[in-house]
């Protein structure tokens, strides 16, 4: 029986603790980045190496896909063979690694100058050929599914904050997507509540609820530049 277990940037698909326990053997496929940023100004590629850190030959998929409308109820993925028209060059899409071994992967954006960031989806995946053993027991595949954010010539970041009550809404009104994080709200200086953070896309929008009718503040990144703000 196999099971994969997928790793998304920013967290873990992987919540099959009790199954990883009981499991004789597992194959382990590392990946050096999760989030890959291309800016056309200083670099529109970026090579993040694969390397195999299991006793097993391991057979790797990689496949990208363009994230339509991110954040947004109508979010949907665009596969096409032809790079050209998906706007993303990643190459190998194939490859194979002995036990130790290490590959560089490259991904590189086609797409000329925009004025809107562009999100993908690289899928990083083990295919499993076989299993050898007739014991009993499972076989765990981690996969990886990278970020890769192709950011505008211009980027411009705007996010809006909007109190009503314990309710604080989010929304993204420029060209880019910025990461909310290290949010909290305190009672006084020792006494504070975390809250949970979020990467808002252009023109997506979110909603938090707080504890209490305090200031909440979190700090605002986007490429370049990070700003604390209370609201």
């Amino acid at each position: 029986m196999q099971v994969t277990i997928w790793r998304r940037a920013g967290f873990c698909l992987a919540a099959a603790a009790a199954i990883l326990s009981s499991t004789p053997a597992s194959a382990e496929l590392v990946l050096s980045e999760l989030i890959i940023d291309l800016q056309p100004s200083k670099s529109a590629r970026r090579d993040i190496e694969v390397w195999n850190n299991s006793p097993e030959r391991s057979f790797v998929v990689i496949e990208p896909r363009l994230v339509e409308n991110p954040g947004l109820p109508q979010q949907a993925f665009r596969r096409d063979p032809d790079p050209e028209k998906l706007g993303l060059l990643v190459s190998p899409q194939r490859m194979i690694l002995e036990p130790g071994q290490r590959k560089l992967v490259r991904i590189g954006s086609l797409l000329g100058s925009s004025n809107r960031e562009q999100v993908y989806r690289v899928m990083v995946k083990p295919v499993v050929a076989g299993l050898q053993s007739d014991e009993p027991g499972l076989k765990i595949e981690v996969g990886y599914d990278v970020l890769v954010m192709v950011r505008p010539a211009q980027p411009n970041p705007q996010v809006a904050g909007v109190r009503n009550g314990r309710e604080l809404s989010f929304q993204n009104l420029g060209n880019v997507s910025v990461e909310l994080v290290d949010g909290r709200q305190c009672a006084d200086t020792r006494n504070c509540s975390a809250l949970p953070g979020k990467r808002l896309y252009p023109g997506a929008y979110w909603t938090v609820k707080l504890p209490s009718d305090r200031p909440a503040e979190y700090s605002l990144k986007s490429p370049g530049k990070t700003e604390r703000k209370v609201f």
